[in-house]
């Protein structure tokens, strides 16, 4: 009697073990992707206050570019995954890259916003947030 395995239980296993691997892999880049919203939501949080400390003085907001320069978040000069604006009304937002290093035109996965008063908006919301 001859000890060892077939060619078929290798295909089986090695399609077993494919199957697992990509089932892995999908959860791993999503979990990677909510960490990196978090920390996304994190930045756009020091916005709004910066947003906030910017209105009690001037009572009108301003965009990240004409915060105080000690009020802006390092993160938001350093960050690879999103580019982070603030309009007029108050609102932040982080679109999330595509391509890293971000590039201010590029395009856009998904879109992270808040609100002055904690509301938050942006197609990726719903997933991230």
């Amino acid at each position: 009697m001859r000890r060892g395995f077939t060619l078929l239980e290798l295909i089986v296993v090695v399609i077993i073990v494919g199957i697992l691997a990509a089932i892995g892999f999908a959860q791993y880049t999503t979990l990677v992707e909510k960490g990196r919203a978090g920390e996304a939501k994190l930045i756009l949080g020091q916005l709004r206050t910066a947003q906030e400390l910017y209105y009690e003085q001037y009572r009108t907001y301003a965009s990240v570019a004409n915060l105080p320069v000690d009020d802006v978040p390092e993160a938001v000069r350093a960050t690879n995954y999103f580019t982070y604006t603030c309009g007029a009304s108050g609102t932040c937002t982080a679109l999330r890259c595509t391509a890293a290093p971000c590039k201010t035109n590029g395009p856009s996965a998904y879109t992270l916003g808040l609100t002055p008063d904690g509301t938050v908006s942006g197609d990726g919301a719903a997933r991230y947030w």
